[in-house]
Parts: structure tokens; C-alpha cells; sequence
């Protein structure tokens, strides 16, 4: 057997859970990404019905 089957992924062994930031990140990105994604079909609307 080898010793890699007794180890444990980082964070379990520190205690720390990771959901948080991962939530905090998709927000990061995602915010912005909705806001030029409304704006960029607010804009495109204008653009073809003039």
C-alpha cells in the first residue's frame, strides 16, 4: 500500500471550509459578467430597433 491513501485533502486537515470563498468568487466574477451581459442586449436592442 502506499501513503498516499492516509492523506487527507488540505483543507480537512486545517479545519477550514472552503464554500465562503468559492461563493465569494463566483460573485466577484459573476456580478460584473450579468451587469455587461444586461447592458451589452440593453444596448443591442437600441442598436436594431433604433
Amino acid at each position: 500500500m502506499s501513503d498516499s491513501s492516509r492523506q487527507s485533502p488540505p483543507d480537512a486537515s486545517t479545519g477550514k471550509d472552503p464554500r465562503p470563498l468559492i461563493a465569494f468568487t463566483w460573485l466577484w466574477v459573476g456580478a460584473p459578467l450579468a451587469y455587461g451581459l444586461y447592458e451589452l442586449i440593453r444596448k443591442a436592442t437600441q442598436l436594431f430597433t433604433g
